[in-house]
């Protein structure tokens, strides 16, 4: 698998429904792919109900084309008040193609790579000195 950068052009940003959400979920489980929740149910225990944001992470390429693209997911958490959690999934390429972008602006794109980077490592409230 190769990383995405934010300069790749298939590097994007999307917002989707949880419908949206439990649909990648059962195409991952169809194909058998290992990045993914175990299954729905396991979906719906943490994942709360409402928007989410998927990130281009990786590519894998088989056979000179896309495979499957691995993907962030940031969402709320069932029964974190507040708190939100951070996982992969691994996504169709069709499907990839087919999500609403909402990183068109470079600028908002550098904007976007970073929040993700440092929800990826974890965000904490700070006393200021």
């Amino acid at each position: 698998m190769s990383v995405i950068r934010a300069t790749d052009s298939d590097f994007r940003v999307c917002q989707v429904s949880f419908s949206t959400l439990l649909e990648i979920q059962l195409e991952a489980e169809e194909r058998g792919w290992a990045t993914r929740w175990t299954s729905v149910d396991a979906l719906r225990s943490q994942v709360k109900n409402g928007n989410v944001v998927l990130k281009s992470l990786m590519r894998e390429e088989r056979d000179g084309g896309v495979r499957a693209y691995r993907c962030l997911v940031l969402f709320s958490t069932v029964d974190g008040g507040d708190a939100g959690g951070v996982t992969t999934i691994d996504l169709d390429p069709a499907r990839f193609e087919s999500l609403e972008r909402i990183d068109r602006d470079l600028d908002v794109r550098k904007v976007l790579a970073r929040l993700v980077s440092l929800a990826m490592g974890g965000i904490s409230m700070v006393s200021k000195k």
